[in-house]
């Protein structure tokens, strides 16, 4: 089934390339930011923070402005994996599509174009009876009798042995049958009649009770059901340089970049550049750390890309103090990991929950 190439990160950049992790350039040129932009830029984030200040951004001098362009390569494995389980319920008479009316359809038979989803979803769930996999069987928990030993009044016996009329002795007069009262004299005793003894409250002294897996019927109605999971395994990986080290991955992986490939194939290959041992290397690295794929399913597509994110780290002094902060994508979203000098919260306010980010 043809299914539409999903491009996800960025735009596919048809010239050079960024150039290798020393930072050479190709065709295509590097972000260019000057000091006014990011300050802008800064000052607009710092905007966004509950209890930030926005001096050090209007005011601290910009001493650096650095490339730390990172490449960020993905491998997406789609899946298809198909399983079975079994249902159950009373069986209370009526007809079964058993293997009398035909072969039972093998699971990686069934025809589940219907459901197939589009590719690269992450995931996707379906569920199928499968046909002529019914069939009528003997409840295992009590061996089609319909019942069970009792586990009150006979819980020490084997099973299918049981005792009737096992008793109980009477709570309110202690087995006398009889009432004690303080002028010393006996009433028969109305919860037993006297008898000191009563019959089981499980199973009213029957010795044996409904059995709660088939309710009593003996027997159950049993059928396979596929279940079909699509999902898409994916491999990550990130080249970024010292100066972006301290940055996480995944703040690169939602990044919009450039994308320098995209590939996309039943089972993908490394990438080939003319111009990048750099590139070629990764990009091999990327598809060497494919997720393994378990027995029960099957390998639809895989898609490869690798992508060129733009950051550039920036450096703010004041006297003896600094900080950094990087600007990231083509989006051109800044990211603070720990510290900026103008914060006025001790933990009472919302504004520590984005710092989590």
């Amino acid at each position: 089934m043809e299914q539409p190439l999903l491009i996800e990160q960025g735009i596919v950049y048809q010239g050079g390339y960024y150039g290798d992790a020393s930072g050479t350039t190709g065709d295509l040129r590097r972000q260019v930011l000057d000091e006014v932009e990011v300050r802008e830029l800064l000052i607009d984030h710092v905007g966004h923070r509950c209890c930030w200040g926005s001096r050090p951004a209007r005011t601290w001098k910009i001493h650096a402005i650095e490339d730390c362009n990172v490449y960020v390569g993905t491998l997406e494995t789609f899946t298809e994996e198909r399983d079975t389980v079994v249902e159950k319920e009373l069986y209370s008479g009526g007809s079964v599509e058993g293997k009398d009316k035909g072969p039972e359809t093998g699971i990686w038979e069934l025809d589940l174009r219907s459901e197939f989803p589009v590719l690269f979803v992450p995931y996707k769930e379906s569920r199928l009876r499968i046909p002529h996999s019914e069939t009528i069987e003997k409840c295992s928990g009590c061996d089609g009798q319909g019942n069970t030993v009792c586990p009150t009044c006979n819980a020490d016996q084997d099973p299918g042995f049981y005792k009737e009329g096992q008793m109980t002795q009477c709570t309110t007069c202690y087995g006398r049958g009889l009432i004690a009262h303080k002028d010393g004299s006996d009433t028969i005793c109305l919860h037993c009649k006297g008898n000191g003894k009563l019959p089981c409250a499980t199973c009213e002294s029957r010795g044996l009770i409904k059995c709660q897996t088939c309710q009593g019927v003996g027997s159950l109605l049993t059928w396979k059901v596929a279940v079909v999971r699509w999902r898409t395994r994916s491999t990550r990986k990130v080249n970024a340089t010292s100066g972006a080290a301290s940055v996480p991955d995944d703040v690169f992986h939602r990044a919009k970049g450039v994308q320098l490939c995209n590939n996309q194939a039943y089972q993908c290959t490394p990438a080939y550049f003319a111009d990048s041992y750099f590139l070629n290397k990764f990009s091999s690295e990327v598809i060497a750390e494919r997720p393994s794929i378990p027995t029960t399913a099957r390998m639809i597509c895989e898609r490869h890309t690798i992508s060129v994110v733009p950051v550039t780290r920036v450096t703010m002094t004041d006297r003896n103090r600094s900080f950094s902060f990087y600007i990231i994508g083509n989006d051109r979203e800044v990211y603070m990991k720990d510290y900026y000098p103008s914060r006025f919260c001790w933990g009472l306010c919302p504004c520590l929950e984005w710092l989590k980010l």
